[in-house]
């Protein structure tokens, strides 16, 4: 049975278009949460923290920027290795139609579309890009109010999502509610593989789906998604398989065959390679991590 996970009422109103929190504190003491509002997370001296995104956890660096665009996309920062005793938070958490459906589908707001898309499963970006928006940030957080302050916001938006290196943190079979993708053939794809993830499933089949050969349909994908067949079909995968083992309490080598890996080794594997750690660790890891209602 899943447990639920802490969710957040946040104190952002109808009649705001977004609020913004700026604190320096000496640890990080929010547990892993929900809310139905997106949020841009800033964080300065946080190195060592870690930072659980979905079935995504990693160390940050110094310099950390993170934005979270699903109302049921868990998330959080945690101590962890972190022990500087001034760390710089900006929290920004504004309304998912601040740029309503209409403005996302003018040509000059495609690429706020496309991001907020991919931040639906969480999005990182580099040092360079947060050295660029640093002191944007810091000057909102100083001058938050009226209509001027929500045209600062919109703009840290809009060159956000012009940035050559954000990355997709959860992988997208975790929330497998919030699929989004803008190809009506990789929608067939990815729907066939989500469907049929415990069988055997092969380039062949794929590209047939949508009258392409072998080939093609490679480089197709590749294109659209950054990834190839193999590296899209482990990825479904292991997001079932992350979400059984924090919602189950099903054995490794249970999930790792219902997850449709043809032996524990190899699920072990991939699993170590994609997260960094054995899918053991991850359990503990995880739920050490959640609070539960």
């Amino acid at each position: 049975m899943k447990e639920s996970v802490f969710r957040e009422v946040t104190p952002l109103s109808d009649r705001d278009c977004f609020m913004i929190f700026s604190r320096v504190k000496s640890e990080f003491t929010f547990p892993i949460h929900i809310h139905a509002e997106y949020e841009l997370n800033f964080i300065e001296y946080g190195k060592g923290a870690k930072r659980v995104v979905g079935d995504s956890i990693e160390e940050i660096e110094d310099l950390e920027l993170t934005l979270i665009a699903s109302p049921s996309l868990e998330h959080g920062w945690l101590n962890h290795k972190c022990d500087c005793p001034e760390i710089k938070e900006i929290t920004i958490q504004f309304h998912g139609d601040l740029f309503n459906e209409h403005l996302l589908q003018k040509n000059q707001f495609r690429s706020v579309k496309e991001m907020f898309e991919k931040a639906s499963y969480g999005l990182t970006f580099s040092k360079e890009t947060i050295l660029q928006m640093k002191d944007r940030l810091y000057s909102l957080a100083s001058e938050h109010q009226g209509a001027h302050s929500v045209l600062k916001l919109i703009g840290i938006l809009c060159d956000l999502s012009l940035s050559k290196s954000m990355r997709e943190l959860s992988s997208r079979a975790f929330n497998v509610n919030d699929q989004k993708y803008d190809s009506r053939r990789v929608e067939r794809v990815y729907n066939h593989m989500l469907n049929n993830y415990r069988e055997e499933i092969k380039l062949s089949d794929v590209a047939g789906l949508v009258g392409m050969t072998e080939v093609a349909f490679s480089r197709f994908l590749k294109k659209r998604t950054g990834r190839n067949f193999i590296d899209s079909l482990n990825e479904i995968r292991l997001g079932h398989a992350t979400r059984m083992l924090v919602d189950s309490t099903q054995s490794v080598a249970e999930i790792a065959m219902d997850c449709g890996f043809n032996n524990l080794s190899n699920f072990n594997r991939i699993f170590k390679k994609k997260k960094g750690c054995t899918p053991r660790e991850f359990r503990e890891n995880y739920k050490g991590s959640k609070f539960f209602l």
